[in-house]
């Protein structure tokens, strides 16, 4: 019988789980590979929430998205960014003549914490750059309550205010 040696790595206790992290691992790994880049050609814009005490700010990256092709819409507390993208690019050159065209259709949306006012939403598009303001409601507004902190211990609860 031979002894594992100390220092050989070897783990003498049996692991059941050793095949299936293995796999999990390949398959985090490889989880990209086969996916299209999200884009503006591909799927999803980068953008930026920012909440003020008005509104909800988002900014959109769309370069060379022309304004015809987004939509902004709401559709009840949720708010949709959509559209298309079209290049097209013609070269004659020397002896050649080179076309090159892509298309490629995104969109985003997000849940937003109240259901707007149909004049409540703007949208401005501005070197590639889509911003949207959505105001919130008057009830959304948030008000800062200060609450007053008491020392001592707090009452218990069904016991009767003690006479002091």
């Amino acid at each position: 019988m031979k002894v594992p040696s100390l220092w050989s790595g070897q783990d003498l206790t049996p692991d059941p789980f050793k095949s299936l992290r293995r796999e999990m691992e390949d398959m985090v790994r490889n989880f990209g590979h086969n996916l299209p880049a999200l884009s503006v050609g591909a799927g999803a814009p980068a953008i930026n929430v920012a909440e003020t005490d008005g509104a909800l700010e988002v900014t959109a990256e769309l370069p060379g998205v022309e304004e015809k092709d987004i939509k902004v819409s709401v559709e009840g507390n949720r708010l949709v960014i959509s559209g298309e993208k079209k290049h097209e690019e013609k070269r004659d050159e020397k002896d050649w003549h080179v076309e090159e065209r892509s298309f490629g259709s995104f969109y985003r949306s997000m849940s937003l914490p109240f259901s707007p006012a149909d004049d409540a939403i703007s949208a401005h598009l501005d070197k590639g750059v889509l911003h949207v303001s959505v105001k919130k409601p008057g009830e959304a507004v948030k008000n800062v309550k200060t609450v007053q902190i008491k020392t001592g211990a707090p009452p218990q609860a069904g016991s009767a205010p003690q006479a002091g």
